[in-house]
């Protein structure tokens, strides 16, 4: 690869999964590329912590679809299974209720189907789940066809007009259910309270409330189910690392520590970057790893932001997390890899989040437990777990300082009551935190969203940002609060939209 003819040169700001993906897509297509990062590590959320004898990934853990990651490899010629070694997790999650039920989500949907017969004692739910994942396979070959590996910025974006009015176009938009929320659409399908609560929190993927996203995020249930959850051994902080390694051998060049105060412009042309320290960088392209929103407020500020990123009502950010970092001494055997603790009401707990902007007292609490699969993450018998609970987005009145020790205890009392977590702060000898506050100025995201801007809209909330800049020339989006939005896999496959846009762009010219 290194006598392939360099273009021009291409700056990526921001080294997160995004970044990485869209440079090393760049670069194998035989761009020029920088990558200007401000921190002192590379990989954005996907870091690690080692406290202690613990290893703790501090981002994201829930890795789906690893095809977008194959597909990025594939750019390069290379195979994945040659950078990274994957390990399949199923029972995918297990479900804890305050009412003392215990449910496993298996990938598998005849065995779903057998599993929840069992707990409910209706064999109805099961019917209705079969009912409900046929539905979420359509919207996930929708999705495929309109949605994912192409810059979309609105619903015109996504379906060729010459066809508008035939039968099988007509077809796919009314199978959108447009109109509809994801947990409409989950209870339309599923009486029992509990697997709809379940099922309902594929939407949390995306930080955002059930009863106000659109019913075409119903389609992450098929995702998952179809390709599976995946432990990459060494952590998530493995994945980063594969994707610099591709980089670098490629010739992409990072630049850690190094701060972007703007990208500079020429009219309505994207012509480079300045760094805080006065420094500036030449260039032909600019891919923006940071959130869009922060990226026209902060770093176009000669350019007002575009009509869909000054409207209130349109960037509402995702909401944001405390993450608990514990260092246990002793493991508990009846965790899973991955758990999610559920509250008593779903809708009491989402009106505290979305609405009064207030952590709620019942939370649900995510926790990861990699020492089910990877017993290296912490010392003989012991345990790094990971407790993630969704909070409200950062509000001038949140004074995380003060917040954070009384919600620690609401948390840990949440874990022992309902997850059978007896004895858990006997348990911990390490211990580390994050809090809304410390994401908003970690990663740059708007107000602490650790997601993004929120998928709120029955109609067009899943919509974000388009990886094409509209406005400027040379300038495009990747991340989370861009097209196709939150999670892993979307990320990647962004920073994959954002490379191949730019690289199409360069062609035409």
């Amino acid at each position: 690869m290194h006598d392939r003819l360099l273009k021009d040169q291409v700056v990526v700001v921001g080294c997160g999964l995004a970044g990485l993906s869209a440079a090393c897509v760049l670069a194998a297509r035989g761009h020029r590329v920088v990558v200007l990062e401000k921190n002192d590590w590379l990989g954005g959320k996907a870091a690690v912590l080692e406290q202690d004898g613990f290893r703790f990934d501090m981002g994201p853990t829930i890795l789906t679809l690893p095809s977008v990651l194959h597909r990025v490899f594939q750019e390069a010629g290379k195979r994945l299974e040659d950078y990274l070694h994957l390990v399949p997790l199923d029972p995918q999650w297990r479900c804890f209720f305050e009412d003392g039920g215990l449910l496993d989500l298996h990938a598998d949907i005849a065995t779903m189907q057998e599993t929840l017969k069992t707990f409910t004692g209706d064999s109805q739910v099961a019917e209705g789940y079969g009912r409900f994942m046929a539905m979420s396979r359509r919207l996930h070959d929708v999705s495929e066809r309109f949605f994912f590996w192409k810059s979309v910025g609105g619903i015109g974006d996504t379906l060729d007009t010459t066809g508008m009015f035939s039968a099988a176009v007509l077809k796919d938009v009314l199978s959108l259910r447009m109109g509809s929320s994801v947990a409409s659409v989950v209870r339309s399908h599923l009486a029992d309270p509990r697997t709809a609560q379940m099922v309902d929190h594929f939407t949390q993927y995306v930080g955002s409330s059930p009863s106000a996203s659109p019913a075409v995020l119903c389609g992450i249930a098929h995702m998952q189910t179809q390709e599976g959850i995946w432990y990459p051994l060494g952590g998530t902080r493995a994945i980063p690392d594969a994707l610099i390694k591709l980089a670098q051998e490629l010739g992409v060049e990072f630049r850690m520590s190094c701060d972007v105060a703007q990208i500079r412009t020429a009219g309505n042309s994207v012509v480079g970057v300045e760094l805080t320290s006065g420094e500036a960088i030449q260039a032909q392209a600019v891919v923006s790893n940071c959130d869009a929103v922060r990226t026209h407020r902060e770093l176009l500020r000669e350019h007002p932001a575009p009509s869909r990123l000054s409207r209130k009502r349109d960037i509402e950010p995702a909401c944001s997390g405390v993450v608990l970092y514990l260092g246990l001494k002793e493991r508990y055997e009846h965790l899973l890899h991955h758990n999610f603790v559920f509250s008593q009401s779903p809708d009491e707990e989402f009106e505290w989040i979305y609405q009064r902007g207030l952590p709620a007292p019942d939370p649900t609490c995510y926790v990861c437990a990699p020492a089910v699969s990877e017993p290296a993450v912490a010392p003989d018998g012991g345990e790094a777990l990971y407790v993630l609970v969704h909070t409200p987005y950062l509000r001038p009145n949140h004074d995380w300082s003060q917040l954070l020790p009384e919600y620690r205890e609401v948390i840990l009392d949440k874990l022992e009551r309902t997850a059978g977590l007896n004895g858990l702060r006997q348990r911990i000898v390490s211990e580390h935190s994050l809090t809304p506050a410390d994401i908003h100025s970690r990663y740059r995201v708007l107000n602490g969203a650790i997601y993004g801007v929120a998928s709120h809209g029955k109609y067009l909330g899943a919509f974000k940002s388009a990886n094409r800049s509209p406005e400027l020339k040379g300038l495009y989006l990747a991340g989370g609060a861009a097209h196709p939005g939150p999670g892993m896999p979307m990320v990647l496959m962004s920073g994959w939209i954002a490379a191949d846009a730019l690289d199409q762009d360069c062609q035409a010219v």
